[in-house]
């Protein structure tokens, strides 16, 4: 592949941090990026925080990404519904970085007759926010999720997550939600509108086949396998795509990013 790399996207866990610590090479990585003035945006289905507390627990392990630099599935989330039905309402199932990303796009949070129920993540969830949103959607509201993961990590092992919250009001009221976040390729279109890029100039590193290079595939990306995370070398062959290059690590694009 002989495509110039102009800009940058890239996920943030398993690629650049793994259970709070950074990965070898990826404060480097950003470093380089910042130094050289390359627009780059870190991705993350992670809707519970906002980018100010992402930017807090980045640092925390060494990594200074700024704040207009990270690019949750809430953000992306919150302008999708921006577009489509602006100064709208929801019911919102989820944590701050959710409510605060709709709150600044000018939706109003509310219980009674909605436009949507939004779903995103949150440590919380309730049997009785659950059973509202049932009867919401039954009522009419549209059903939007932020992100389709099944499962997320905690030290005691998987917990649920938006998308088996998701199956469930599924299962009670016969509608499929809207995902947003990746693998939807969207999520990285509206990345790439953020910083001005286009998508023949722009790489993604990721370290999920399922999520990351697909998405980055199907938005037109040059695609980058890291095999710090999620996908190991003996699973890539099992999909029928492949990214456009396998790495150990993102130690391995620093030189690369350092040559522009």
């Amino acid at each position: 592949m002989t495509r110039e790399i102009r800009s940058w996207l890239s996920d943030m866990d398993g690629v650049l941090v793994h259970e709070g610590h950074a990965i070898p090479g990826a404060t480097d990585f950003v470093t380089a990026l910042r130094d050289k003035g390359i627009p780059f945006l870190v991705l993350t289905n992670n809707s519970i925080f906002t980018p100010r507390d992402l930017r807090a627990r980045l640092l925390i392990s060494g990594i200074d990404v700024p704040e207009a630099s990270l690019w949750t599935s809430a953000l992306a989330t919150a302008q999708f519904l921006d577009d489509q039905v602006p100064g709208g309402s929801a019911y919102v199932i989820g944590e701050a970085g959710l409510t605060t990303a709709l709150y600044e796009v000018g939706y109003t949070m509310t219980d009674s007759d909605p436009d949507y129920v939004v779903l995103g993540e949150t440590r919380t969830y309730s049997f009785e926010s659950i059973t509202k949103a049932i009867r919401l959607i039954q009522g009419g509201a549209r059903f939007i999720a932020t992100n389709p993961d099944a499962t997320g990590p905690s030290k005691e092992g998987d917990l649920p997550a938006t998308g088996a919250v998701a199956a469930l009001i599924t299962r009670a009221t016969g509608r499929d939600p809207y995902f947003v976040g990746k693998p939807n390729p969207m999520m990285f279109r509206s990345a790439l509108n953020r910083i001005d890029a286009h998508s023949e100039h722009t790489a993604m590193v990721g370290d999920r086949m399922d999520t990351d290079i697909v998405a980055g595939i199907e938005a037109g990306l040059a695609t980058f396998l890291v095999l710090t995370g999620s996908t190991k070398a003996e699973d890539v062959g099992r999909y029928p795509f492949r990214p456009n290059h396998v790495v150990d690590s993102i130690a391995d694009l620093v030189a690369r990013v350092e040559r522009v």
